[in-house]
C-alpha cells in the first residue's frame, strides 16, 4: 500500500473545512482519514526552578483514522506527557493539535472535556478506580454527567463487563479484584460511552502474562471494530499487532 499525504476540501452543508487525508487504498480507490495531527509539539516545565524541563519536543505526527498506533520507549522519554495531550488532558506548550481535521489548540476546558466525553476512552496504567464504589458504578461513572439513570446506567456496564469475563463482579469493590481484574473494569469503563479514540497508557505493566495477552486480543477487537487506538508502552508485543510504531527518546520522535 503506497501512502502520500493529501490535502483535500471538504464541502460541509455549505461551509469550506480543510480535512487532511492520508493512504490510498489501492483495491477501493478511497483515502483514510486523518485522526489526530499535530504540528511541532512541545511541553515543558519549569518546576519551580530557573531550569526550564522539556518533555516533548517538536512533535509533528499524524495519526489515521481506525488505526492502531504504539508509542515506544524508554521511562522519561515523554510517551505519558505526548498522551495526554494527545488526549486533551493537557495542553502544549507550543505546536498545535487536530482532531478529525479541526483545531482544537485553542479550545476551552468546557470544549475539551465535552470532546473527551464523546470521542476518547482512556486505560490507565493505575487503573485509577473509585474505591468502594462498586465494580459496576466504576464502569457506569462517565454516564452521570450526561443525566442517565441508573437502571441503563446499571444495564451499559452488564453488557460490557460480561464481554469482559466479568458479569460475575458486578457488585464487587475494586479492592475485591486481583489486578488483571482491575485492568478489565478500566477498560469496559473506557468503553462505556462508545469512544472514536481509545488511548491507553502502558495498559498491561501492572497485570500478569495471561491477563496482557486478554488485554491486547482485546485491543485488537477494538480496533477491527472501527476505533482508534493509541498505546504507550515498554512491551514488544504491542509492536507486532501495531499499525504503525513511533519510536521515542528524549521528547522527540526518533
Amino acid at each position: 500500500m503506497y501512502a502520500e499525504l493529501f490535502l483535500c476540501l471538504y464541502i460541509d452543508y455549505g461551509r469550506q473545512r480543510l480535512f487532511f487525508m492520508e493512504g490510498v487504498n489501492r483495491v477501493a480507490g478511497c483515502f483514510n482519514e486523518i485522526m489526530i495531527r499535530t504540528e511541532n509539539l512541545c511541553k515543558s516545565y519549569h518546576c519551580h526552578t530557573r531550569h526550564e524541563v522539556c518533555a516533548i519536543q517538536d512533535v509533528s505526527l499524524h495519526i489515521s483514522k481506525n488505526s492502531f498506533v504504539v508509542l515506544h520507549g524508554p521511562s522519561g522519554s515523554g510517551k505519558t506527557t505526548l498522551l495526554n495531550i494527545l488526549g486533551t488532558l493537557d495542553r502544549p506548550t507550543n505546536g498545535k493539535i487536530f482532531m478529525s481535521g479541526e483545531d482544537i489548540t485553542s479550545f476551552s476546558d468546557i470544549s475539551l472535556s465535552r470532546l473527551r466525553r464523546e470521542k476518547i476512552g482512556f486505560i490507565f496504567q493505575d487503573f485509577h478506580l473509585i474505591p468502594r464504589l462498586a465494580t459496576w458504578e466504576n464502569v457506569s461513572y462517565p454516564l452521570i454527567p450526561l443525566g442517565i439513570g441508573q437502571k441503563e446506567r446499571l444495564e451499559k456496564s452488564k453488557v460490557l463487563l460480561e464481554k469482559m469475563e466479568l458479569g460475575d463482579r458486578l457488585d464487587h469493590s475494586p479492592e475485591e479484584l486481583s489486578g488483571g481484574q482491575q485492568q478489565r473494569v478500566a477498560i469496559a469503563r473506557a468503553l462505556i460511552n462508545n469512544p472514536k479514540i481509545i488511548i491507553a497508557d502502558e495498559p498491561t505493566s501492572n497485570i500478569d502474562d495471561e491477563t496482557s495477552e486478554r488485554v491486547l486480543e482485546l485491543l485488537k477487537e477494538l480496533k477491527s471494530s472501527g476505533t482508534t487506538i493509541l498505546v504507550a508502552t515498554h512491551d514488544a508485543h504491542f509492536e507486532k499487532i501495531a499499525d504503525v510504531v513511533y519510536k521515542m527518546k528524549n521528547g522527540r520522535i526518533e
